[in-house]
């Protein structure tokens, strides 16, 4: 049995790519200004269309691929065109998905389902568990090296992100595939919504070797606040490209 590799001291993980995608925003030169500040999301419930060459659609005809996009929420299709975009991966790299809210818009229907008709249907429950988007993903592009699904323990991104990032620390995996989506806050829920509700999903290769164009993610004090939510961890790796140069 082959002895757990040793992790380098500082504890620095790189990201060797990375996707993002949010309503609103196209292009790099357009998520540079929204990581500037200069730019909002759109606060929508648009999804993307998900319009891949069939080929990536393992073992899908046409028409199955057409019924599989219609019954996608939009957190589900952000982490599904995130993870195209990261494509293709090494058969051994595992899929960690973070969100705080999950599939909310389906959740909220199955509650007022439940208020107003006192049954659900169990195709509306099956689409809204948590793993959904994971699952989603990995069976539109075959990816069998397995996933997990974390809420982050205090609402806090840091707690997923270690936790996700966890098999690359201990030497488990050389990389994961790390993808992290929350869709918009359903208007009903008025003033229980977060403060930043908008939708958005970026995924990231991460892994323990550095490569020509990494990113280093160091895991110390001072770069953890980058780690603090999802949005400013997403503005430090398109903003680190403009600070190394």
């Amino acid at each position: 049995m082959t002895a757990p590799r040793k992790v380098a001291p500082e504890h620095t993980l790189y990201v060797s790519r990375f996707a993002s995608w949010a309503p609103g925003l196209a292009g790099k030169d357009q998520w540079l200004e929204w990581a500037a500040g200069n730019r909002q999301i759109s606060l929508s419930g648009e999804g993307p269309g998900l319009d891949f060459p069939e080929p990536r659609w393992q073992g899908m005809t046409p028409g199955e691929v057409k019924m599989f996009k219609r019954r996608l929420s939009q957190v589900s299709k952000m982490a599904v065109q995130v993870v195209h975009e990261l494509l293709p991966v090494r058969e051994d790299t595992g899929m960690v998905f973070l969100s705080f809210r999950g599939e909310i818009a389906r959740q909220y229907k199955i509650n007022r389902m439940l208020i107003e008709e006192g049954d659900i249907s169990p195709a509306a429950f099956s689409l809204s568990v948590f793993n959904t988007p994971a699952a989603a993903a990995s069976i539109a592009f075959n990816l069998t090296a397995g996933y997990s699904a974390i809420y982050p323990a205090g609402n806090r991104f840091a707690h997923g992100f270690l936790a996700g990032a966890a098999p690359v620390l201990c030497g488990d995996r050389e990389e994961i595939l790390l993808v992290y989506a929350d869709e918009r806050c359903p208007p009903e829920y008025g003033g229980l919504c977060p403060l930043n509700h908008e939708p958005l999903a970026f995924g990231i290769i991460l892994a323990y070797r550095q490569e020509d164009a990494s990113i280093p993610v160091p895991l110390i004090p001072e770069t953890l606040p980058a780690l603090e939510s999802p949005r400013e961890f997403l503005k430090y790796l398109y903003c680190y490209g403009r600070a190394a140069s």
